[in-house]
């Protein structure tokens, strides 16, 4: 098996938690107006659109845009889904850039600062590269590099988001590994020539609500966190 060099890191769900960071948001937001919005649902429902805007995009139905982009016009549905209507445009602005605070998992920066400490580690997310700095400096992750759509022009699980990550970083494919909480990311990646490590994350939908946690013999390591696949590394 080929040396790893390098890994890349899905972010949203993987390095930290969208969920209970847009809820929480929400719920302020929420309790500031005098709102009536269960804000559990409404996180889901602002995620939900995030992959047909995507899928768009891909299939060229539609132009090629940030995520950031794609969140705030999400929003506005969502909104009016929930009959929103009494938001200014500085506080959507402001609910928007929740992306951009997204509150890392417990193990998130020691274990990335143990997998610093032997790999080049980097983003590879379909969040565009001032979300993914912002959100960085935020919740202190200390990547080496960030990698996002914008980077290249496409979105995952396109070829050229981790063939693309291979050159930029300077490595063969065999030689970078991709890790995620999601396996159709990993399977995509592995197509690819990536090795792949799956990382459990129980509560990416909730308190215990990801009901997809298996470990699966196909990918190159099987976590439960990231100081687990630090150790499994030798980190």
């Amino acid at each position: 098996m080929a040396e790893i060099k390098a890994l890349v890191f899905d972010v949203f769900g993987t390095v930290v938690d969208w969920h209970g960071s847009v809820a929480r948001e929400v719920r302020v937001l929420a309790r500031q107006k005098g709102l009536r919005i269960n804000a559990v649902k409404f996180a889901r429902a602002w995620r939900g659109g995030y992959r047909p805007a995507m899928d768009r995009v891909r299939s060229g139905e539609t132009a090629f845009a940030k995520i950031d982009v794609m969140h705030r016009a999400i929003l506005e549905d969502v909104l009016a889904q929930f009959r929103v209507t009494a938001l200014s445009e500085a506080e959507k602005f402001h609910l928007n850039r929740v992306w951009h605070r997204l509150k890392p998992w417990p193990d998130t920066v020691r274990g990335l600062k143990r997998l610093k400490s032997k790999f080049v580690i980097s983003t590879l997310s379909n969040g565009n590269t001032g979300l993914l700095v912002n959100m960085a400096k935020n919740g202190g992750l200390p990547w080496d590099c960030v990698l996002s759509s914008d980077t290249f022009g496409h979105f995952k699980p396109d070829p050229e988001m981790y063939l693309g990550a291979a050159d930029r970083l300077d490595v063969k494919p065999e030689e970078l590994m991709m890790v995620a909480s999601h396996k159709h990311d990993l399977r995509a990646a592995a197509k690819n020539g990536l090795k792949t490590a799956f990382i459990q994350r129980p509560h990416e939908y909730g308190r215990n609500n990801n009901p997809d946690l298996a470990p699966e013999a196909e990918f190159t390591y099987n976590a439960s966190s990231f100081l687990d696949l630090a150790e499994q590394l030798g980190c």
